[in-house]
């Protein structure tokens, strides 16, 4: 009797994503564990390599052999075998740290500026009104064009590129701090206004902090766009001081040199994927609540202001 009720008992209805997960392995939208996302990272890297090796395979001394002519694309072996020489002759680890030098101070003039405009921008409309036409130009201008303007207005040197590099991303640090702040739920305006806060008040103690989580990861994201626009900002060397990685490709593509800009086109994502990391660290680090890191950070500058580390509620 018993068996007879349970198998005429009615079963919960399964949901269209159970349906899918069931048939495909992982529901849209899905996570994947570390193990398995390392695994087909993996996959994709090695499967790049395969196609290089290909496409650029055969001997040395019958190009005509080879898919892709070295004067194109050099070979793995000859990209492998060319890596002392970079390191060595072309100071490639001066260069990079020199390109991070200008990526920093440029990005970082345009935190600064961007960041507190960004903020002000979101909270009173006529400012936001007022900066949405320089926003709109700056987010949409070909950055290349701002390459003769900048010779003239900041001459050739040390200062120009990190100018350049202000200008072309202070526009999208500005924009994406706007967004992130006008995303805070109106809610917690309302509860500081019924306690009693002032304008500056809620701006200072709930509006920014809550859209910093936000406005961290976006300038995380922009950072690797500024590494990208340093490549334009680095097209003319001044004196007999180090170019940095774009200086080097332009050396390498004059001289007729394949190898060193195929390894520079290698590093430069690896250098941005490294930065990247680490900043996401730092991020999980400093937002616990949002990320799900460790929060040592906050705890440690908690503990010298107050005495005590801060507690954290989701």
């Amino acid at each position: 009797m018993s068996d007879k009720t349970d198998e005429q008992a009615p079963q919960k209805p399964r949901s269209r994503s159970d349906a899918l997960r069931g048939r495909r392995g992982t529901p849209l939208r899905g996570e994947l564990s570390n193990e398995a996302a390392f695994f087909w990272g993996f996959t994709c890297v090695a499967a790049v390599l395969a196609v290089w090796f290909v496409i650029t395979a055969g001997p040395p001394d019958e190009p005509e052999r080879r898919i892709v002519s070295p004067t194109t694309l050099p070979s793995v072996s000859e990209a492998w075998f060319a890596l002392p020489r970079v390191f060595g002759e072309r100071k490639l680890v001066i260069n990079t740290l020199v390109t991070l030098k200008r990526v920093c101070l440029g990005f970082g003039l345009s935190c600064i500026v961007g960041v507190p405009l960004g903020i002000l921008a979101a909270c009173f409309p006529a400012l936001r009104a007022f900066l949405a036409p320089l926003t709109v130009f700056g987010r949409n201008i070909p950055v290349a064009a701002l390459i003769p303007r900048t010779f003239f207005f900041f001459g050739i040197g040390e200062f120009q590129k990190v100018m350049f590099l202000f200008i072309a991303s202070v526009a999208f640090v500005l924009s994406d701090t706007t967004a992130a702040v006008l995303d805070v739920p109106q809610r917690y305006v309302d509860t500081a206004l019924t306690l009693g806060a002032s304008r500056w008040q809620i701006i200072c103690k709930v509006l920014a902090p809550l859209a910093a989580p936000s406005i961290f990861n976006s300038l995380r994201l922009l950072f690797g766009l500024a590494f990208g626009y340093v490549m334009l900002a680095e097209l003319v060397k001044f004196g007999s001081a180090s170019g940095g990685l774009g200086d080097l490709i332009n050396m390498s593509q004059r001289r007729g040199e394949r190898e060193p800009i195929v390894l520079v086109l290698i590093i430069i994502p690896l250098v941005a994927w490294a930065i990247d990391r680490a900043l996401w660290w730092l991020q999980s680090d400093l937002f616990p609540y949002r990320y799900g890191g460790e929060g040592w950070i906050p705890r440690f500058c908690g503990w010298l202001l107050h005495g005590r580390p801060p507690e954290f509620r989701p």
